[in-house]
């Protein structure tokens, strides 16, 4: 089960919203989605969480680049929501990279029945590409009370209510969830 919820910072402190993901298929469609939610270019947090097993943060500040932070890089890859969050220059690849997959399938017509071991090593490679560690800006919300360091200690279960907490929104996020 996903949650997902905006923040949105505002003279009178911090508004929440409930949001569906069903529409964002990328990385932009999420940022303008934050950037609708505040019409001022306040501060936005875009929070999503998988019931146990990951959390993520996007961080949008008018119209900065989004900034970043998934708890756990492989358990979110297995998530639609995640692969939203995932993007190629958080995981440290070229843009593109996924194209030499491509160029590796045999498409010309004939079968030799033989597995191509090459695939198989370049499946587990790319498996292995997705670390099962936090990537991304862990200082992410380290000017608004919650420092790298608290950021990485938190677990999924309850890392959003405890970040709201810091943030001094708790009550306005519990209205949504």
């Amino acid at each position: 089960m996903y949650f997902a919820a905006l923040l949105a910072r505002t003279e009178d402190g911090w508004e929440a919203s409930d949001t569906e993901l069903d529409d964002v298929e990328t990385l932009s469609d999420l940022a303008d989605l934050a950037r609708e939610a505040s019409p001022d270019d306040d501060t936005v947090l875009v929070l999503i969480e998988q019931e146990d097993a990951w959390f993520g943060l996007v961080r949008v500040d008018g119209e900065d680049d989004p900034r970043i932070y998934v708890s756990d890089a492989a358990a979110a890859a297995r998530s639609s929501y995640g692969e939203i969050l995932l993007t190629d220059e958080l995981l440290g690849r070229e843009p593109g990279d996924d194209d030499a997959d491509l160029d590796s399938l045999d498409l010309d017509g004939t079968e030799d029945g033989e597995p191509n071991k090459d695939a198989d090593d370049e499946d587990g490679a790319s498996a292995d590409a997705v670390p099962h560690s936090p990537v991304g800006d862990s200082e992410i919300l380290d000017d608004l009370g919650v420092s790298e360091k608290e950021l990485r200690a938190l677990d999924a279960e309850d890392a959003l209510g405890a970040i709201a907490e810091a943030l001094g929104a708790s009550e306005v996020l519990e209205t949504v969830r």
